[in-house]
């Protein structure tokens, strides 16, 4: 029994990275933005030259250096000036772990509506919250990215487009 458990387990997770494959370093990513994101933020491994507070605010909330440093870095490629931590009031707004599924469904219609980047760390940590980011990126009007760690949902007039990088 918990051997066909193990086998349809490793079948998912064989699913999920051959999906995620064919965008790999930028790949068969047809969008200009995208790409730049791929080659500049998510292959990038030091911050680039600019301020830190996002860096320094992810590493408190217990978020991984490695990806602290590529969302600092997508808010400088993108020219934000502010964020907030589960707040939607900021260029860039980021709903950490402690956001449950109705608070992502509102910051995130808070952002579209105010035309700002809405971040959704660890998008996998739970069911419910998956299903909630499902369907975040089902209605969402814009370019999305799901890059395991975190969902980035775009709101700044690129057409509609998912990638799962």
């Amino acid at each position: 029994m918990r051997f066909v458990g193990r086998i349809s387990g490793g079948v998912r997770m064989l699913r999920n990275r051959l999906v995620r494959a064919r965008y790999f370093r930028g790949h068969g990513v047809h969008s200009p933005f995208v790409y730049g994101l791929v080659r500049e933020v998510f292959m990038r491994r030091t911050l680039l030259p600019g301020g830190r507070g996002l860096y320094e605010a992810l590493l408190a909330e217990g978020v991984s250096e490695r990806r602290a440093v590529q969302l600092q870095n997508l808010m400088i490629r993108c020219g934000h000036a502010t964020f907030g931590m589960n707040r939607a009031d900021a260029e860039l707004c980021v709903a950490t772990c402690a956001a449950d599924a109705g608070q992502l469904r509102a910051m995130a219609a808070a952002a579209a509506a105010e035309g700002r980047t809405f971040v959704v760390l660890a998008p996998y940590v739970a069911s419910e919250r998956m299903a909630a980011c499902r369907a975040l990126v089902a209605g969402h009007r814009s370019t999305s990215v799901d890059n395991r760690a975190y969902l980035l949902l775009f709101n700044n007039g690129l057409p509609k487009q998912h990638f799962r990088i």
